[in-house]
């Protein structure tokens, strides 16, 4: 699926990160390609990637729970719009470092939906399992809990996903190969 947004030179680039300002600090070649990314660069694609997704995610469930929507369609709503804020982020960065807007979604695609639906999926679990979370109201502390450790639940699970798949030239790689 995503190998129209690798071009050679994003392995290239990637193999060849220790002398590249940009790879600084990835921890060389040593003990193979799993170990090519630095924790700081995954915890920074993370957080790239909570940015959206949390924007989307409040986005929906305020909405959804404003309109006193069920909570299946306020949970579809606020994911949806999780991988949409989640996705322009990458986009408008990569489109401001010039590149189409077909390869630029070629490259959103391959950099964040596997960062994406791991955070969703996580996210929503929790909130899901906490008792009385879904039922709560905007005022209520429940909700703003839930939501936020589930965030926060999703940012731990989620950083050694994305420090594994950049090591191997997958997800935020795509996207450093282009700045």
């Amino acid at each position: 699926m995503d190998h129209s947004a690798h071009h050679t030179s994003t392995a290239h680039d990637h193999s060849g990160h220790e002398g590249h300002p940009a790879h600084a600090g990835h921890g060389g070649h040593h003990g193979g390609a799993g170990h090519g990314a630095s924790w700081s660069t995954a915890v920074k694609a993370t957080l790239h990637c909570l940015t959206g997704c949390a924007i989307g995610e409040i986005l929906g469930m305020v909405v959804g729970t404003a309109l006193g929507w069920a909570n299946v369609p306020t949970m579809a709503l606020a994911i949806t719009l999780a991988f949409l804020f989640g996705y322009s982020f990458t986009l408008f960065a990569v489109i401001r470092a010039g590149l189409d807007l077909k390869s630029a979604i070629k490259v959103a695609l391959a950099a964040d939906t596997v960062s994406i639906a791991v955070m969703e999926f996580v996210d929503n679990a929790i909130i899901a399992l906490t008792p009385g979370a879904m039922d709560a109201h905007l005022s209520d502390g429940l909700f703003w809990s839930a939501l936020l450790g589930g965030f926060a639940v999703a940012f731990v699970i989620t950083t050694p996903v994305n420090k594994w798949m950049i090591g191997r030239g997958k997800g935020h790689a795509v996207v450093h190969a282009h700045h």
